[in-house]
């Protein structure tokens, strides 16, 4: 039996894919931290406050595999947090090839300072994954969208048939909400931390002065050098930065929830108006061989649920952030913005996989649709048909007297009576047997379905693939 240690996802399935969750494990966490030292120590030597050669020296120093995450996670419990013993390590090693280089390695820098750069860079390295899957998993749905934009289906209030609607809006309104969340995600801003030990930038102060550099010019020109923002002042305890990107990320994984949530239920057997895309080994059943599980919206589905509580934690730990330091709720936010990350990427993923691959049955949807029938097109109908039946002031009574008697009928023939009924009570001379039939076309009852379409695509175009910008 293998008992490397180590976290493979093997209890979240939808963060287990290697790639991606290499982006985020200990050992990413791990190269964050060097990529941050060693950039400062960049900085430094480009500022003239470290001899020519220092930042080659450290970034050497950097490499090979003595920077072990399990042992450094060991190591960190003696000073609370990561930063300590992989800076004690990286120094070790820049000191057997330059002892005077070894000074310069975090100077006037603290492990707040690293350690929520380190997690703002891998951050925007994850978050960079994320926007691919999710620009796809949008393109896929604006196609589902404009396809079928015509397919009729029922669309569903409280659970129950409500009105007559299309396929093509309910997959816009999918692409609604992700390209809203992908929006949102990308105003997402990851800032460098500079502070010093309390904030205050004293010590980053007596190093610039050296130079007559300012510290501030330090602090920028390090962001640059990662690849980050650079922030207007030291941020260690106002952790906007965080929940800001926490609700993104749960945004995200809401609107993937919701369209999980819809093909969960549209792909149940007596439903039978979507099917996932099947891949071999997926969804399979370990007791029942005929199964075939909709996976992929289930990995989805339990991202959603999980996520809203780590984006809680990131809020109640910059609520309880005290004094110039965090005591304790600084900590817990680490896992949680980095669980965070990894359920949003795996929902993105699947989600993708699921857009671009998913299987529609219209005739199914138009079968479902029949079981409600006319019934379903009664708001439309009664305008048309109660001052018809109004003579003396009681056709809206009346009206609803058809509608009454049609809900006694069992389900199943609850449209057709209605039609029958609706016959009955409005003269031929008038209400002919063409217009009542126009009347009962579900297909002349979909609002501005199509327009809606045309508006989000229009208030989202970044997001819209080429050739489903407009009705084909």
């Amino acid at each position: 039996m293998n008992t490397v240690p180590g976290n493979f996802g093997l209890l979240s399935p939808v963060a287990a894919d290697p790639t991606r969750r290499q982006a985020t494990d200990d050992a990413a966490v791990v190269e964050s931290v060097l990529t941050a030292e060693t950039a400062w120590v960049q900085v430094l030597e480009a500022a003239g406050l470290a001899p020519a050669g220092t930042a080659a020296t450290v970034r050497g120093a950097a490499q090979g595999d003595t920077f072990d995450p399990a042992g450094i996670a060991a190591a960190a419990q003696g000073g609370g947090n990561p930063v300590i013993p992989i800076v004690a390590r990286l120094r070790a090693q820049v000191s057997e090839r330059d002892p005077r280089a070894a000074a310069l390695v975090h100077a006037s820098l603290t492990s707040q300072d690293v350690l929520d750069t380190a997690l703002m860079l891998l951050a925007a390295n994850a978050v960079s994954l994320i926007r691919v899957d999710m620009a796809r998993a949008a393109a896929a749905l604006a196609r589902l969208a404009r396809t079928h934009a015509g397919t009729l289906q029922p669309a569903r209030t409280l659970t129950q048939h409500s009105l007559p609607s299309t396929f093509g809006l309910k997959a816009a309104q999918w692409f609604h909400g992700l390209a809203a969340a992908a929006t949102r995600l990308d105003a997402v801003t990851f800032p460098a931390q500079f502070g010093g030990a309390a904030g205050t930038l004293a010590a980053g102060s007596v190093l610039a002065a050296k130079t007559g550099t300012d510290p501030f010019t330090l602090a920028d020109a390090w962001a640059k050098e990662l690849g980050l923002a650079a922030a207007p002042a030291p941020w260690h305890t106002n952790r906007t930065a965080v929940t800001a990107l926490g609700d993104a990320l749960a945004a995200l994984t809401d609107t993937a929830g919701k369209t999980a949530n819809d093909v969960l239920l549209l792909s149940r057997p007596e439903f039978g108006e979507l099917a996932e895309p099947r891949a071999a080994g997926r969804g399979v059943s370990s007791a029942m061989p005929q199964k075939q599980n909709p996976v992929l919206s289930v990995l989805v589905r339990s991202a959603a649920l999980a996520a809203p509580q780590h984006a809680a934690q990131l809020h109640l730990a910059a609520a309880l952030s005290v004094d110039e330091r965090p005591d304790g709720a600084w900590h817990t936010e680490w896992d949680a913005l980095r669980t965070l990350l990894e359920l949003a990427g795996g929902a993105a993923a699947a989600l993708r996989e699921l857009a671009e691959g998913l299987q529609v049955f219209p005739a199914a949807m138009r079968r479902n649709l029949e079981i409600s029938g006319p019934l379903l097109l009664s708001e439309g109908v009664g305008a048309a048909v109660v001052p018809l039946l109004d003579t003396d002031g009681g056709g809206k009574a009346r009206f609803q007297a058809v509608v009454d008697q049609a809900l006694q009928a069992p389900p199943a023939q609850q449209g057709p009576e209605f039609a029958r009924l609706l016959r009955a009570a409005v003269p031929r001379e008038r209400l002919a047997d063409d217009e009542l039939d126009a009347l009962l076309d579900p297909a002349s009852y979909l609002g501005e379905g199509s327009r809606i379409i045309d508006r989000l695509f229009a208030a989202y175009p970044q997001w819209v693939p080429e050739g489903a910008s407009h009705e084909q």
